[in-house]
């Protein structure tokens, strides 16, 4: 049982979604085989009111993001998503050189570079002083703090105010929702929209994506527990898009409540009935998941183990957040996964948390040919197949472990 409260609506917490043991930190790459590390329960709670599945905080988003190994530009999807997204908006408000976009999280200015091409003045707002600074050096303004109601009202005296306010997979790394919605408030011109995009808690119950969960997402939302977590704050959410990025998420569009210029789109009350059609508004449902999860679990170990007394090497591709958490509850290590290999160099050379898999560079496969190769973002899989298309070469096979382990020739 926990005695915590909702961070949406603040009843206390006393249902358990997914328990998944106790995990290191996803992102906390190691640098060395003999360095210790500190564990924590992973475990996800679901509130029996507003329905926010949400995982208890151990370390502060201080100590998780203030020094960051996560660079939205190494993947080439997420930059083309972002270029689409920039034209998207600006086709859709036709915005202007008069126009101030601001972004929060805005990471290595990934996504306010488009912008900026298009002459539309952006300021991104980035607690990690490591990607800042990349962002810095393209030009890119950034605030290097995080985001809540005192730098919101910083940012309001300064004249800084946002036509268009967008945040991308930022909601689940935010321990004071509450705050955070409050600042966009503040932050929000009279007329102006927030976008934001996050993974759909539906699709990660449907598609059993419980790799998605790890301590740096503090929370995993329905469209519904967003509704009410943004009237809150007097901000009304009136249209979404479904997107495919990071296995299922939308992106929700909102305006002050008191804005009389919108209208709620079809698609909100679409998406919402789906939603109650699908259980996401019944404690029950949620309760379903956790045999699932174990039973997936099993299957995974029982194949990896079962190629491995077959004498096959099996090499990871990614060191993704979400394969930190499917590894460490797998209990798999090097013991099936011999090695992974990652683009970002800041991950080269170090060991996967918990498990102490090492991470090299992709050439590493082209020397080693293994038989297969067990794809961790599994939500990327067809830029990395196209990327490894030489291990069919030596007959090399892809793994994908969700929704259920599968082998792709």
């Amino acid at each position: 049982m926990s005695n915590e409260a909702c961070r949406c609506c603040g009843t206390i917490l006393n249902n358990v979604f997914l328990d998944l043991g106790i995990s290191p930190l996803a992102n906390s790459y190691v640098k060395s085989e003999n360095q210790m590390e500190n564990m924590y329960p992973l475990r996800t709670y679901v509130c029996g009111v507003c329905f926010l599945v949400q995982v208890q905080e151990y370390e502060s988003p201080e100590h998780i993001f203030s020094d960051y190994a996560y660079f939205s530009s190494y993947s080439d999807t997420w930059l083309t998503h972002s270029k689409n997204y920039v034209q998207h908006m600006i086709d859709k408000f036709h915005y202007t050189s008069e126009t101030q976009v601001v972004e929060i999280a805005s990471n290595d200015g990934y996504l306010l570079q488009y912008f900026r091409e298009k002459g539309v003045s952006v300021l991104g707002i980035e607690p990690a002083e490591n990607v800042a600074k990349v962002a810095i050096g393209k030009g890119i303004e950034t605030s290097v703090n995080f985001f809540g109601t005192p730098i919101a009202k910083e940012l309001k005296k300064e004249g800084k105010m946002a036509d268009l306010l967008l945040g991308n997979n930022v909601l689940a790394h935010v321990p004071d929702l509450n705050d955070f919605v409050a600042g966009m408030k503040i932050m929000l011109k009279p007329q102006g929209t927030i976008t934001m995009e996050f993974p759909h808690l539906l699709r990660l119950i449907e598609h059993n994506q419980f790799d998605t969960i790890y301590h740096e997402h503090y929370s995993y939302f329905s469209l519904s527990t967003v509704i009410r977590l943004f009237r809150q704050h007097q901000l009304t959410v009136y249209d979404v898009e479904q997107l495919s990025t990071h296995g299922g998420s939308i992106r929700i569009y909102a305006a002050h409540s008191e804005n009389p210029d919108f209208v709620i789109q079809s698609s909100v009350h679409e998406l919402l009935a789906k939603e109650v059609k699908l259980g996401m508004t019944n404690i029950e449902m949620y309760r379903g998941f956790q045999a699932r999860i174990v039973q997936l679990k099993r299957r995974i170990t029982k194949f990896l183990i079962e190629l491995k007394d077959q004498g096959k090497v099996v090499a990871g591709y990614g060191a993704p957040a979400k394969g930190n958490t499917l590894i460490n509850y797998c209990g798999i290590d090097r013991d099936y996964l011999d090695f992974t290999v990652d683009r970002s160099q800041y991950k080269q050379g170090t060991f996967l948390p918990g498990s102490r898999i090492p991470v090299y560079s992709p050439e590493k496969l082209t020397e080693t040919q293994p038989d297969y190769v067990f794809i961790l973002p599994w939500n990327l899989k067809d830029e990395i197949m196209e990327q490894t298309s030489f291990i069919r070469e030596w007959g090399g096979k892809w793994i994908l472990p969700v929704p259920d382990i599968h082998v792709v020739e």
